[in-house]
């Protein structure tokens, strides 16, 4: 399996449009998004042969929208990991070409390739950088609408066991045929944390640093937190982690 491993990693390294990204995250590691990991878990089993006999149809995707630094990312890699599969990662910056038909071909390439390595999940980042120009009067000849109907033709009618992870910070930028039912499974936006969710997110981030989240007044830190995303209150431990070891005493 090691060496399978190797030789993909190695193929993916040629081509330069899909990176292999390393997915140490849990839906554990995530403060908040219950709905989002209820419906993971309960399709967890679903490309199993029994979940087919029993009339299932895998799931194909989902659209994660919403704030920066809200857990979009984190999710997407929790995904793989929960199911145990490789996470590739579609920049949609690497597809475009100077070269008349040289960015549709790339993205073909891409999915052709990701459904040749299945089963996977695949995450395409910042969605809507690739497909801005479909959602509005094109300015570049057309190219993102061509590219956006490739893609919607794929996305509708691959039958390779990829599980596709988009995401996008901004929903009016993105063409509204993405977003109908059918072409993911759910669509999900992924708000700054509430209250509960701060709490599981410092919980998280300071038992990940080798620290007891009772030592430190929770409550205090959750009310100061208000309006924070899950990123700024990593940052914010991970300040004051430095501060405190440049004093010579411990996290407080």
């Amino acid at each position: 399996l090691e060496d399978i491993i190797k030789t993909k990693r190695g193929l993916l390294q040629a081509e330069g449009l899909l990176e292999l990204v390393e997915a140490p995250i849990t839906p554990d590691d995530i403060g908040g998004l219950t709905a989002l990991k209820l419906w993971l878990s309960r399709r967890a089993n679903s490309f199993s042969p029994e979940a087919i006999a029993f009339g299932l149809t895998p799931p194909r995707g989902m659209l994660l929208l919403g704030v920066q630094g809200a857990g979009k990312s984190l999710s997407a890699k929790a995904v793989a990991t929960g199911w145990k599969r490789p996470l590739l990662r579609l920049d949609p910056c690497v597809l475009y070409d100077k070269f008349v038909g040289e960015s549709e071909r790339r993205l073909r390439d891409a999915l052709r390739q990701a459904d040749a390595m299945a089963p996977l999940v695949l995450w395409i980042d910042e969605t809507e950088k690739a497909f801005a120009s479909a959602a509005a009067q094109s300015t570049d000849g057309g190219l993102s609408q061509r590219m956006f109907g490739t893609f919607l033709t794929w996305l509708q009618e691959h039958r390779s066991s990829v599980f596709v992870v988009a995401t996008a910070n901004t929903i009016e930028a993105l063409p509204p045929e993405l977003l109908r039912k059918g072409r993911f499974d759910e669509v999900f936006f992924v708000d700054l944390p509430s209250a509960t969710a701060r709490l599981q997110i410092f919980k998280v981030h300071v038992s990940k640093r080798k620290r007891d989240p009772a030592t430190l007044d929770l409550p205090a830190l959750i009310s100061a937190t208000d309006g924070y995303s899950g990123a700024e209150i990593e940052q914010a431990i991970v300040s004051d982690l430095h501060t405190a070891f440049d004093a010579g005493r411990d996290l407080t």
